[in-house]
């Protein structure tokens, strides 16, 4: 026995419909406020020549990839942001929770149903146990409108929209973050496909030099000057750096195909032009370690999900109480269809129903138990995703700071390299070092300038790093601007350039949400 129901007469009605209207409202459960989180009054690994951003010097919000100053990059970007699926799904994602707020309003409003039935029987006659001949032949028509509401006593339904909107804003961060995460991705894949070419073009040098190298001792040979094991040495190693050369080719190609698949095209169909590597990363304005909260759509997401988790608590307690359904039928009813809208063929029934759960076996306390241990969970979620952004932080500050310490001393490495060779070439031409000197400093020449390619693409792939965990250019403000437009993909050549949309999305109903990522989950 879940319900039982209390009647209440008609001439009661209008009192029980003041005191709905007057009680509708009163949300039970607890108010949200935004967890506290462990936030560092500055970075750690922020060296001399960093500094917080001001208003002035910020990176432009929407395409924060364009610091770079790479036409390719930026054309890449572009193509990323139509065709790229992920994005696409984590779009449709969010539509999916904006209507989900509307289905949630819609319980604020009453419901109204029209119904029309119209029918024929015949009926059978008994008479001693036996069933006569006659019948009785009888029509039956009914055209009634019905009416019912259930206000809002307890807040389940101002608790449930509260809960909806903040899983609609946690699903447009979502959109953000998938978005910032393939453009990062896009990026860092980008700058180490330019890295490889530079690769490519010191391979192709080495090749070079090392065939000039063979000529040589083919020469000494030829004079007698040199061993025949000088030319051996010297065709191994040619053969080895062509091997190294063609070796290179393969992770480019991977590099490339990745950055294919980013932007929505065929891999069998797209291709990049090789162009080595020769930028150096931007300096890159932090901000202070707390508007890392506003900045990143992770963050974001998680402490919306905590919002989201908080108004659950309500919509459980509330359950304790009972529920008041106000309910309203009028029409027609008559057996000779042409007096059916006459009169005396109305009919009407209106009346309050007034029900509440006696015994569940513990179900609702359970639910809100549960509902209050999944708010805890998207709390220490919503504190892991801060450490982690910190995290991020000082991990790219510390990459940049150390590798723009490393890149300074590797050239300096590379320069004497090069200038050793020049001292041992010039040695073994004169006949005073034999040709194993020669091998070493072309070897030890080579991997210094391959160790300095590397740093610098490294360096570049940190700095866009840096960029994602500071959160690109995107603010929680953008929570209440997207659209979701991502979500149909066209040819990447149709598009203009385009980053997140501005559409207005303004919040319905009772229900708002503070867009700073603070406040209260409800009004």
């Amino acid at each position: 026995m879940p319900f039982t129901r209390i009647p209440v007469f008609p001439r009661k009605s209008a009192f029980v419909l003041a005191l709905a209207l007057t009680m509708a409202g009163c949300a039970v459960g607890p108010n949200y406020k935004r967890p506290d989180a462990a936030i560092p009054a500055s970075y750690k690994e922020a060296p001399e020549g960093w500094k917080v951003a001001q208003p002035s010097d910020r990176v432009d919000r929407g395409n924060w990839w364009a610091i770079y100053n790479d036409p390719q990059l930026n054309d890449l970007e572009t193509r990323l942001n139509a065709s790229n699926q992920t994005i696409a799904q984590f779009a449709a994602a969010y539509r999916q929770a904006r209507a989900l707020v509307s289905e949630a309003r819609a319980a604020y409003f009453p419901t109204l149903g029209l119904s029309a039935t119209g029918s024929r029987a015949r009926s059978s006659t008994r008479s001693s146990g036996s069933v006569s001949s006659g019948g009785s032949i009888n029509n039956a028509y009914d055209l009634s409108l019905d009416a019912s509401w259930e206000p809002d006593l307890w807040g389940t339904v101002s608790r449930t929209v509260g809960a909806q909107r903040a899983g609609e804003q946690s699903a447009a961060a979502d959109l953000a973050n998938a978005r910032l995460s393939a453009q990062g991705s896009l990026a860092q894949t980008y700058f180490q496909l330019r890295s490889l070419d530079a690769q490519q073009k010191l391979l192709d040098d080495t090749v070079a030099a090392y065939q000039r190298t063979l000529r040589l001792t083919q020469n000494q040979y030829a004079q007698g000057t040199a061993a025949r094991s000088d030319v051996i040495q010297a065709q191994t190693q040619l053969q080895s750096a062509q091997a190294s050369a063609i070796d290179n080719g393969v992770a480019r190609a991977q590099y490339e195909h990745a950055i294919a698949v980013l932007v929505g095209e065929p891999a069998s169909t797209f291709s990049i032009a090789s162009s080595p590597l020769d930028a150096t990363p931007p300096d890159v304005p932090l901000q202070l370690p707390s508007a890392i909260l506003e900045r990143r759509p992770d963050i974001a997401s998680a402490e919306r999900k905590a919002a989201q988790a908080n108004e659950q608590i309500g919509v459980a307690i509330a359950a304790f109480f009972p529920t008041l359904t106000l309910s309203a039928t009028g029409g027609f009813q008559s057996s000779i269809f042409s007096q059916l809208l006459t009169a005396p063929s109305r009919f009407w029934t209106l009346g309050p129903d007034l029900a509440a759960t006696i015994f569940d076996g513990g179900l609702r306390a359970a639910q809100t138990e549960a509902a209050r241990a999944s708010y805890d969970s998207a709390v220490a979620t919503y504190r892991q995703a801060v450490l982690t952004a910190f995290q991020d932080v000082e991990d790219n500050l510390a990459s940049q700071r150390i590798l723009a310490n490393e890149i300074g001393i590797q050239q300096q490495a590379v320069a004497s390299a090069q200038q050793a060779l020049a001292i041992v070439t010039n040695q073994y031409k004169s006949g005073t070092v034999g040709f194993i000197n020669v091998l070493t400093a072309q070897t030890t020449a080579f991997t210094a300038e391959q160790k300095l390619a590397n740093i610098a693409g490294e360096r570049m792939v940190s700095s866009v790093g840096l960029i994602k965990a500071l959160g690109g250019g995107w603010d929680t403000a953008q929570m209440d601007q997207e659209t979701g437009s991502a979500a149909a993909p066209v040819p990447a050549s149709a598009v203009a350039v385009k980053g997140s949309n501005a559409a207005s999305n303004p919040a319905q109903g009772s229900s708002t949400v503070a867009t700073n990522g603070g406040g209260t989950a409800k009004e």
